[in-house]
């Protein structure tokens, strides 16, 4: 699941990209500051749109934290949407996560250093045993692949999410997840809700229903590429 994206838009370009919807965009705690950020992880503050609670009609433009606790004390980072309804509250409701990209990762081989760094060992000290493969496989440093999504054609999209009022942290959002589509599927087994422009607008208001708009994308969608 997504624990990890980036934001790259300005202020001026998250105005202008809001066009595709009828919801007036309000910034009731001023205009945030936006500076561009390669990576954004679980408990940072981020930017983050959701109805206007004073103004029915609109949206509101906010900065929260990413994840609450659950019960288990973990960060509630991701929330699946399968089946489930979710619906605008004084404490709660849908919100929208601004994004140009987002990340995840897969196993790699552990690192080949290790093998050369038990010969050196054995050149060194004489011809001492060498580890079972397996222990020096589990002893050896593990890299992740790291991949990059985007949707061509847009320079900015959303992740659907959702905010609550937490009793520990204030307010602060999650990423709500789904099935993965084509594009995701190879590389995990559950996908952020992606929107385009068209959705904003329904999503926010509570318009439509979740299981209209929680769906994977269809193939071709995203693009992928292997950045580490």
């Amino acid at each position: 699941m997504c624990n990890e994206y980036a934001r790259r838009i300005t202020p001026e370009q998250l105005r202008e990209g809001w066009g595709a919807t009828d919801m007036r965009k309000l910034f009731p705690e001023g205009v945030p500051n936006m500076p561009a950020l390669d990576s954004i992880r679980i408990t940072d503050p981020a930017v983050i749109i959701r109805a206007a609670r004073e103004d029915p009609g609109a949206a509101e433009v906010v900065t929260r934290r990413w994840s609450w606790r659950g019960p288990n004390g973990k960060p509630v980072y991701n929330f699946r949407s399968d089946g489930r309804t979710f619906e605008n509250k004084a404490t709660s409701g849908r919100c929208l996560i601004p994004a140009d990209a987002f990340y995840e990762y897969t196993d790699d081989p552990p690192l080949p250093q290790m093998e050369e760094e038990v010969g050196r060992a054995a050149d060194l000290f004489g011809a001492a045993p060498v580890a079972p493969r397996s222990s020096r496989v589990s002893a050896a440093k593990k890299v992740k692949a790291k991949w990059e999504f985007r949707m061509p054609g847009l320079d900015w999209f959303c992740i659907a999410g959702l905010w609550r009022t937490d009793p520990d942290v204030g307010e602060a959002w999650t990423m709500l997840t789904t099935e993965p589509g084509p594009d995701i599927a190879p590389y995990h087994d559950r996908q952020i809700v992606l929107l385009t422009p068209a959705a904003y607008g329904p999503w926010l208001s509570g318009a439509a229903p979740a299981t209209d708009l929680c769906r994977p994308l269809a193939a071709g969608m995203l693009s992928v590429r292997q950045v580490r």
